[in-house]
């Protein structure tokens, strides 16, 4: 069926079994530098998968490009726990990698005992909020010299390729950039001395491995920072690269510290696949894409539409490992999808924390979290079917139980359906079809449209009942919540109502910001009038501009606290934010509402009361439990499960992670 995606590739000679790497992706599953059984686990989950490359990485070439906490092969004593690993990827099939890192000013003080860390020139980094100090032609020497050393190492461990990392603002995009390379040597000005450095990191590292060991850069095709390095000048490095020895080049996006979103559900499935082609076009090495890379289809079309030779699929195969083996078996149905949320992975990394996945309750935890077939099979009837209780009732189901579910609603799904109606998170609708396909796959029975009371449940009479009720709109402490105007951020994300010219929302958590984001967005230019208007120049652009921005509604958030957002994740915080700006929300932080009465909000702002007037006022105040049914069978002799929002109101990470778990413990 993908007839592209799974043929094999050669590269420098080493063949490939598919079309698909996972690439170098920081998990923080240790803290010393070392590779541990969490490690050897994922690892070997990616491998068993049917990936083509495994890469692991990313990996220090010395300290003070990468501290002494992420993983590193600066010294041969680290040799030994890297061929493990590469034995077991080996053993399912696939290419063991390695990807090679320094930092540069991007590496964090702490990391390095509070050193200063170095680049090219002494420039603030906003990504590490330091300024780092200026490598002198000696320093420049040693970390060359080190990458050189680190890549022996690997072949010595038995990888069968090493790719050097290039891009995402690390110390060789540092180089590259006029912006953060201001040396007047032979190392910075011109293009010719910029592109030195990495020239010669490949030349040394393909020296030191031999004519016959591939090696690969990740570059980025375009900075995606003002001023920096960019796509109109990307694919003559990619050139220089492909004359110094490099044997398939990995293209990615920007920095890290770019304002263009780089990987959440605002970038377009497979966005950056277009910078891929553009390097493609300029070598005769083959290339890979990456980004946001998610279905076989969209695979398969990148390589049949020659954009790239390989494609990358990183946070895709920590929330589904076997996603290749799925696709190739015409299974791609039964893909869990990464919906590119950020929460699990980016996230949790940002916080110092080990990289899991809201969609996949075993991504980090191979070695604990497994389905095991039951000897003494149960019948389970789990009432809800939202996130928590199908992820409940598949997991049963594959254990060996008898599973049924039962749900109040028409359709299953719960909160996801409102969840996924801001701008940007139609992606969560893919939980939607994921346990759509396994609930026929398992053939589960489910009852839509049936409440679940005592006695239905004395009438199954369950070895087990697992709840999973889910959650309902909280109605705050103000007065006039019953006018007219107002209504629920639940009703406006599940019914798409009109609303007026002036909409208040009240409550500036992540759901009030969405729920304002979703408001000001109704009537502005769709994707497809856009393109129209600029294919055929039909307005000026400040015009087009204008429309794009500005819809039906202007939209005001009251926020009780100082500042609005803080339950939104570090890593999209910032995008959600920039959108309302764009979009001319106004955002009362330190304002509490007091009342409503005929459209008028009342509200109390640093010790004054205050009143605005609007045509609609939208409760976005947070959820509360459902318990009616665990109050009412606390009594009955059946034992019961209660999980996801109706234990407490949390993420999709808590009800996902929370149903598999209990299904394990049956």
């Amino acid at each position: 069926m993908y007839t592209h995606l799974f043929s094999p590739i050669a590269i420098n000679g080493r063949e490939i079994r598919n079309r698909i790497a996972y690439p170098s992706l920081g998990l923080l599953y240790s803290y010393d530098t070392k590779l541990n059984d969490r490690y050897y686990h994922f690892y070997d989950e990616i491998a068993r998968g049917g990936a083509g490359i495994v890469t692991i990485g990313p990996v220090g070439v010395d300290f003070i490009g990468a501290g002494f906490v992420p993983l590193s092969l600066a010294r041969d004593e680290a040799i030994a726990s890297f061929a493990k690993a590469v034995r077991m990827i080996k053993a399912r099939g696939a290419s063991p990698w390695i990807q090679l890192f320094h930092g540069g000013a991007y590496t964090h003080p702490f990391l390095i005992n509070n050193d200063t860390p170095m680049a090219p020139s002494a420039v603030f980094s906003n990504y590490s909020k330091t300024t780092p100090r200026e490598m002198s032609l000696e320093d420049i020497k040693g970390v060359q010299g080190a990458f050189a050393d680190a890549a022996q190492r690997a072949r010595e461990a038995g990888f069968e390729g090493v790719e050097i990392i290039g891009s995402a603002g690390y110390l060789i995009t540092q180089f590259l950039s006029p912006l953060k390379n201001l040396r007047q040597d032979e190392y910075g000005g011109s293009f010719e001395n910029r592109v030195r450095f990495p020239r010669q990191i490949i030349e040394m590292v393909r020296d030191r491995v031999g004519p016959d060991f591939p090696i690969g850069v990740r570059m980025a095709g375009n900075d995606s920072v003002q001023g920096s390095t960019s796509d109109d000048l990307t694919p003559e490095i990619a050139r220089v690269y492909e004359r110094a020895g490099a044997n398939v080049l990995n293209v990615t996006g920007g920095w890290h510290e770019s304002r263009i979103p780089q990987l959440p559900m605002e970038l377009p499935r497979s966005g950056f696949s277009f910078l891929a082609m553009n390097i493609r076009q300029a070598v005769s090495i083959p290339v890979m894409a990456s980004n946001r890379i998610a279905t076989p289809d969209q695979a398969e079309k990148i390589l049949r539409d020659g954009q790239a030779d390989m494609v990358n699929l990183g946070r895709v195969l920590i929330a589904d490992p076997f996603w290749p083996a799925k696709a190739k078996a015409g299974k791609a149905c039964e893909i869990r999808p990464c919906v590119a949320c950020s929460q699990g992975c980016t996230d949790e990394l940002f916080n110092g924390r080990p990289v899991s996945c809201i969609g996949n309750a075993r991504a980090g935890f191979e070695g604990e979290r497994k389905i095991k077939k039951t000897a003494s099979p149960k019948q389970i009837m789990v009432v809800g079917a939202g996130v928590a209780g199908l992820e409940a009732a598949i997991t049963a189901k594959q254990a060996g139980h008898g599973v049924a579910i039962y749900e109040k609603a028409p359709d299953i799904g719960g909160q996801i359906w409102i969840a996924a109606a801001p701008p940007h998170k139609q992606e969560l609708l893919e939980f939607i079809r994921y346990y759509g396909a396994m609930v026929k796959k398992h053939a589960i029975p489910v009852h839509l449209n049936t409440c679940v009371d005592l006695d239905l449940i004395q009438k199954i009479n369950p070895d087990h009942l697992i709840i999973a009720q889910g959650a309902a709109p909280l109605v705050p402490p103000i007065d006039g919540t019953d006018d007219l105007c107002v209504c629920s951020s639940w009703e406006v994300l599940k019914e798409n109502p009109c609303l007026g010219k002036r909409v208040a929302v009240i409550g500036g958590g992540a759901v009030g910001l969405e729920t304002a984001f979703f408001a000001a967005k109704k009537g502005t230019l769709s994707p497809e009038m856009l393109q129209f208007l600029m294919t055929y120049e039909a307005l000026e652009m400040d015009r087009i501009r204008h429309y794009m921005f500005n819809g039906a509604s202007r939209v005001t958030v009251f926020e009780m606290l100082e500042k609005a957002g803080q339950d939104v994740g570090k890593s999209t915080r910032w995008i959600l934010m920039n959108n309302l700006d764009r979009y001319g929300v106004k955002i009362n932080t330190g304002s509490k509402v007091v009342s409503i009465k005929a459209g008028v909000v009342t509200y109390e702002r640093e010790g004054k009361r205050c009143e605005e007037t609007f045509d609609t006022v939208i409760l976005a105040s947070g959820s509360r439990p459902v318990q009616t049914l665990e109050e009412k069978i606390r009594d009955l002799d059946i034992p019961y499960s209660v999980i996801g929002d109706c234990v407490r109101p949390g993420k999709i990470n808590d009800a996902i992670h929370g149903g598999f778990l209990a299904a394990i413990s049956l």
